[in-house]
Parts: structure tokens; sequence; C-alpha cells
């Protein structure tokens, strides 16, 4: 009752008419930005940093809160529409998002995403109110066993089901572990895969491989297709959700945040795996399986509810530990921080307004994501109505310049260029490009948890099974193994069966 209470009064914080308008510009803003390639919630947000000096705090953080929904979106909206993620968590929105944009239904792709968001992001909300302390806890009590299985879980599901086999879903994901190791050993200090150059030595940011492999590798693809023939433009389509999409995503929407939440609230590394798992999850309970790959909606829906969800979630541990699980909340940290306020256990008794206005604020930041880009979803569809040199000219511009703004230096853009040909050529021989990414984003964090928890078991396999959480991770690693070859056995046992009895009855 005393959350609740607190609640009502972040409310009263939240809808002031100052703090709406502060709201209001962050989701613009964070929208906008977030449609840059390259450019994700967490540099917008330390973008902005210098603009909210002189704010007060609870106007600073409500805007920070509105500009990371808006970044999300904007990066699901590039995903989507132009197959170039503005953030890696928008990577799994682009699998069947740009199938539906190219098929003419690139607004009702924008539609299941932005109520996704508001789906994912009101859930999640309401279980930071509801299970902040308990979560926190279990954030607490995991360790390098369970991160490691939680690992190769992401690893396992997203091989298992991208790519026309699973060979091939493999080699890609070896593509994104070997880039995931250059630099230094986060350990001893060695170099790896630098060749030479220092400017390897801190390896290769995701934000340059998301955006080379998805942005340029498609730009080639399509340039080298262009060359046969010029493309028709693309239909934008009606821009709201019919019966039909709403039946096939009202689940995917409320499934989603329970995938995102816990997975954003423990130091497990954000958005990336709960909405890999949502679009595994969805894949696996879909009735129309022949769509996948297509354009299902459900693989827009369910990820993108999950990755709103995720994004509540890390604020659990970042407001009530102070540690934070993604770029974003440690650019949060830092700006709590600027303002002489250090987050943990007490911070909601010594700062209420501030924290219960920040919660408030997300409630009211999903509330003006929807109000503000669910009409706009046709005007963004419209970008598919521009011609394809000039529309792949631009998301090569805009691609360059995202990645020069990682680290301001010019082997950035060489790197770039070089993942780009990689991205091409894994297009050319059929290879899926999420593995590859995948890769990058977690590998190099599971060789550190593999790498502690043997050191822990002084170099015993057994340190890698001695927690009932990661023995259940396990469990569900060889189920989604071995469930497909039980379904081919038994197909097999079936058509068997079926000759059998046909075989017998023209005797019988």
């Amino acid at each position: 009752m005393d959350a609740l209470d607190s609640l009502l009064h972040g409310f009263g914080t939240a809808l002031t008419p100052v703090n709406l308008l502060w709201a209001a510009c962050g989701v613009l803003l964070g929208t906008a930005i977030g449609v840059l390639p390259g450019i994700g919630p967490a540099m917008a947000v330390a973008l902005l940093l210098p603009v909210t000096y002189g704010l007060d705090p609870v106007a600073a953080f409500i805007m920070f809160a509105g500009i990371y929904y808006g970044a999300m979106f904007g990066g699901s909206t590039t995903s989507i529409l132009l197959n170039t993620p503005g953030e890696s968590a928008a990577v799994v929105a682009a699998m069947e998002g740009n199938p539906m944009a190219k098929a003419g239904r690139g607004a009702q792709a924008l539609a299941a995403a932005a109520v996704g968001h508001f789906a994912g992001g009101l859930i999640g909300t309401v279980l930071l109110v509801a299970l902040a302390p308990m979560v926190a806890d279990l954030a607490v009590d995991i360790g390098a066993p369970d991160y490691f299985a939680l690992m190769v879980l992401a690893f396992i599901a997203v091989t298992s089901v991208l790519g026309s086999s699973r060979v091939r879903g493999l080699a890609s994901l070896l593509v994104g572990l070997t880039i995931g190791l250059v630099g230094l050993d986060q350990m001893t200090g060695q170099q790896r895969l630098t060749f030479g150059f220092l400017q390897l030595a801190d390896g290769v940011d995701v934000v340059i491989v998301a955006v080379g492999l998805f942005a340029i590798g498609e730009a080639l693809w399509v340039a080298a297709r262009l060359r046969r023939g010029a493309a028709d433009p693309i239909p934008v389509g009606r821009p709201w959700l019919g019966r039909a999409d709403l039946r096939r995503t009202w689940k995917a929407w409320l499934r989603g945040p329970f995938i995102g939440f816990p997975f954003g609230a423990i130091p497990a590394g954000g958005a990336e795996i709960p909405t890999f798992l949502s679009y595994v999850t969805e894949k696996r309970l879909s009735k129309h399986p022949d769509e996948w790959g297509k354009g299902a909606i459900e693989g827009v829906a369910g990820p993108e509810s999950a990755a709103s969800a995720s994004a509540a979630g890390t604020l659990v541990s970042m407001l009530t530990l102070g540690l934070p699980t993604t770029a974003v909340a440690a650019v949060m940290l830092a700006a709590f921080q600027q303002y002489g306020i250090q987050p943990g256990p007490l911070l909601f008794e010594r700062e209420p307004d501030l924290v219960w206005g920040l919660i408030a604020s997300l409630f009211v930041g999903m509330v003006l994501l929807l109000a503000l880009n669910l009409p706009l979803a046709p005007l963004w569809a419209r970008l598919l109505r521009i011609p394809r040199p000039y529309l792949y000219a631009g998301i090569m511009f805009f691609a360059a310049v995202g990645a020069y703004a990682v680290g301001g230096e010019v082997i950035d853009l060489v790197i770039l260029l070089v993942i780009g040909l990689v991205g091409f050529g894994m297009r050319r021989y059929g290879l899926p490009v999420l593995p590859a990414v995948i890769g990058v984003i977690l590998g190099p964090a599971a060789e550190q948890q593999l790498r502690r928890a043997l050191q822990i078991s002084d170099g015993s396999a057994t340190g890698l099974v001695n927690t009932p959480f990661a023995v259940t991770v396990y469990a569900l690693i060889v189920l989604l193994l071995v469930w497909p070859l039980v379904g081919r056995l038994a197909g097999r046992g079936d058509r068997r069966r079926s000759r059998t009895t046909g075989g017998s009855a023209p005797g019988a």
C-alpha cells in the first residue's frame, strides 16, 4: 500500500505541466535520434546530458525516461523499414518487420511495435513497482555459472531457429564470436586479433558491427541486385491493424513483458537476450509457421514488448542496488552522480520525489509514445516510397555518421566497411545475420563468466552446473535441441505407419 501511495504522489510530480512538457520533448527527441542508424538510447542520453545541466533532477530524469523509450522505438522504426537497427535491442525487429515492410505492411509492423512498446512498458513498470525488492534479491544471488548458462541458452536458441540450417546458424555465430574476440583479453591484458593496430585494442563496438552487418551489408546487397533491373516502389499499405492482426498479436504483447522484465532486472545484459527468446517463443507457438522469415507480425509484437519491459526492468537493479545492467543505465547512473545522488537501497527513502516521479514518468512516457507515434506510423512508412538508390545512399551516409560518432576515429569507418562486406557475403551465401550480432554482443561476456566460474571451481567443469538455476537453464537447452529431433522421429513413425496401413489395405 505504501508503494501505491508513493506512486500516486509520483504521478502528482510527473503530471505537472512543466514535467509533462519535458517528457514529451524526451519522447520526440529520443524517437528522432533513434531513427538515425547507430545512435541508440545510450548515446542519445549521453549527448543530451549537458542540455539538462540547468534542470532540476526530477525534470532531467523524466526527460531521460522519455528519451529512453523514444529512442528504443526509433531504433525499431529503422530496423523495420530499412533493415537498419538503431541499437542492438532492435535487431530482432528486422527479422519479421522488414519483410512486412517489403510486402507493403510497414505501417502495420510499426503499429504492432508501438503497441508492443506500450504494453511491455506498462506491464514492466507495474512489475517494477510491485516486484522490485524481490527481483533485486534474485539478482544478488545469481552467479557466474548462471550468467554463462543464460548466454549459452541465447546462443543455442538463436542458431536453432534462424537460417536454412543449424549449421549455417552456427557458422554465423562463430563469425560473431570471432569479431567479439578482437581487443585486449579482459583478464590477462594480452592483445587478440588486433594485427598490430592499437585502435583495435578496445575491440569492435557492437554498434559498428550491427550497423555494418545490417545497414551496409543490406545496402550493398540491394545495390548488387538493382543492377539487374530497377525495383518498383514498395507500397505503404493501410495504417492500422486489422482484426486478424490483433488476434495474432495480443497474446505476444502480453507474453513479451514476462520474458523481458526478469532479464532486464538481473545483471544479464539488457534487452538482447529476452528479445531473442521472445522471438523463439513466438515462433514455437505460432499457428502460421510458413510465414516466419516472410513477415510474421508476432515476430515484431513479442520482441518489441519484451524489449520495452526489459527497459523497465533495468531500473530495478540500478535504483535499488546502484548496479547498471545496460549502457543506458550506466549513463543514467552517471547522471545521478552528476546531481550528487547515489542510487542504492536508501535512495527510495532519501529521494522519494525523484524516484517515484521517475517511475510515474515511465507510465506517462508510454502513453505519450503511443499517442505520438501510432498516428505517425503511415508517415514513417512513407520512407519506403523514396527511390531505392537515394534511400540506400542516405542509409550509408547516416550509418557512416553513426559509426564515426561512436569513437571519432577514421578506422571505425574502415571497420564499418569491412564488416559491411562480411554482411554482404553472408547474404550471398545464405548465412543469417542475427547470430553473428549475438556472438559479438554476448561472446565477450560469456567468455568472462565462463572463466570466472572455472576459477571459482579450480578448473572443474562441475562448477558450471553447481546451482539449481544453471541446471534448469541447461535442461531448457537440452529440450530446445532434442524437441525438433523428437518431432522428426515422430513424423517418420507416422509416415511409416501410414505406408504400412496403405500397403496392407489392398490385400485385406
